[in-house]
């Protein structure tokens, strides 16, 4: 059973903008925390940005920061992330994940250990 299911990637020139969607299924609840992590091919993966799920704090990563707004809707039970002004360094896999923060309380969303993952939507910025 698919806990998270991301799209919205594609192919975009430098300079475009995509936005992202991870729908999340019952399983996981309102007060998770979701984070958005890339891959490109022979890079470490790096954290994005993440939601709170309690007070919808969020934390980019310096990379993407002014560029990438990540928001929630639960009633849609959806994370998005909105990016903008992209680049090439941008490429990559995107993938959506979720934590369940019960047990780390005071703990940012970028502190978590995210044990739920979606199978990810590929992002290629090219001209």
């Amino acid at each position: 059973q698919e806990t998270l299911v991301e799209s919205g990637g594609g192919l975009v020139q430098p300079g475009g903008s995509l936005r992202l969607s991870c729908v999340a299924s019952e399983f996981i609840e309102d007060y998770y925390a979701v984070s958005w992590v890339r891959q490109a091919p022979q890079k470490e993966r790096e954290g994005v940005s993440c939601i709170s799920g309690s007070d919808g704090s969020t934390y980019y990563a310096d990379s993407v920061k002014g560029r990438f707004t990540i928001t929630r809707d639960n009633a849609k039970r959806t994370v998005y992330l909105q990016m903008n002004s992209l680049k090439p360094e941008d490429s990559g896999t995107y993938y959506c994940s979720a934590a369940d923060p019960t047990y780390s309380a005071g703990s940012a969303c970028n502190e978590l250990k995210y044990d739920y993952w979606g199978q990810g939507t590929q992002v290629t910025v090219s001209s």
